[in-house]
């Protein structure tokens, strides 16, 4: 069975979400505190959402330097998968696994809301989904406006790594994009919570596509 550490720092909330949704899709969640060194023997790895201490600071910047993020950057070195989500998602661009940064939403506002996300093309990330194709995960967030250089843009956008654009663009996100990878494509960020689109009692599971292509991507790491 597939092990998927789940980060948890002071003051995460959606590592239980993130549990749950792991056990859901039929594979073994292990919580990783914050301060250990190493991941558990986990497979794959998600940076889940809510918060991490030191976020009225800069979102995610004293996270990165916890002892757990050195294991997820020898994780995803070795070709690991590692999935960032909201916080998360600040956490990974902050330790420089992810391109761009995260500002404040445009309205300065927290935006709560379901969201939906058109696909740019196909990845192993986003299984069964073919370009175009959309999907609907919510949001929760106020600083989920992810910026980059127009020039790094147009490089990532030849490379493959924007994954997921908003269909309305709910924060201000630099050409309305909303899921990057790496340039080797193990790691992938967002500032949506799959997590939280896993059951449909809760009126979308399409949550469970980005879950399902971590632990595909477990099962054949990437190559340097």
């Amino acid at each position: 069975m597939t092990r998927v550490g789940v980060l948890v720092f002071p003051g995460s909330c959606d590592d239980r979400d993130a549990v749950r949704a792991v056990e859901l899709i039929g594979a073994e969640a292990v919580r990783v505190w914050h301060g250990d060194d190493h991941l558990g023997g986990a497979d794959a790895v998600i940076v889940p959402g809510g918060f991490s201490f030191g976020d009225h600071l800069r979102c995610g910047a004293l996270a990165a330097l916890s002892p757990a993020m050195a294991a997820v950057r020898a994780h995803a070195d070795s070709g690991g998968p590692v999935l960032g989500v909201c916080n998360g998602f600040q956490v990974l661009t902050e330790a420089g696994l992810l391109p761009g940064v995260l500002r404040p939403n445009a309205s300065l506002r927290f935006r709560c809301h379901d969201a939906a996300l058109l696909a740019e093309r196909e990845s192993p990330w986003l299984p069964g989904t073919a370009a175009g194709d959309r999907l609907t995960i919510p949001i929760k967030h106020h600083d989920g406006a992810w910026f980059a250089r127009p020039e790094q843009v147009v490089e990532l956008e030849r490379r493959g790594q924007v994954l997921l654009r908003y269909a309305q663009n709910p924060n201000g996100s630099f050409g309305s994009i909303a899921c990057v990878t790496n340039e080797r494509g193990n790691v992938a960020g967002l500032m949506p919570h799959p997590e939280h689109a896993v059951d449909e009692l809760l009126g979308s599971t399409d949550g469970r596509v980005l879950l399902q292509g971590l632990l595909d991507l477990a099962r054949t790491p990437v190559a340097a």
